[in-house]
């Protein structure tokens, strides 16, 4: 059972950064995407990004668009989303997610494996 956690999370001031990790673990390496989604309270959970593990698809939702960076999982198995320039509405639970067949990076469906998510709060 592949196992994920997420990391790198805190409270940041507008116009910070931070860097979120995310590291599976019971991992076989092999996978199709993985993908970083937001939920606020009140809100449904939201895709920000996604990354093929080819690196031939990547996406970004337009909040985001030009300060967030994803990368895909690296050889010590972890995957990051550089966050910049962060507003207080990025403020939210943040997880990652893998999929491990091939479908669509965009749905929340198709991800198969879950993080237990990092708070992220953006506030002066």
């Amino acid at each position: 059972q592949v196992q994920l956690v997420e990391s790198g999370g805190g409270f940041v001031q507008p116009g910070g950064s931070l860097k979120l990790s995310c590291t599976a673990s019971e991992f076989s390496g092999n996978y199709y995407a993985i993908g970083w989604f937001r939920q606020a309270p009140g809100k449904e959970r939201e895709l920000v990004s996604s990354i093929s593990s080819t690196e031939l698809s990547t996406y970004y939702a337009d909040p985001v668009k030009g300060r967030f960076t994803i990368s895909k999982l690296n050889a010590e198995n972890t995957a990051y989303l550089q966050m910049n320039s962060l507003k207080p509405e990025d403020t939210a639970v943040y997880y990652c997610a893998i999929q491990t067949w091939p479908a669509g990076l965009l749905s929340v469906d198709n991800y198969n494996y879950w993080g237990q998510g990092t708070q992220v709060t953006v506030s002066s």
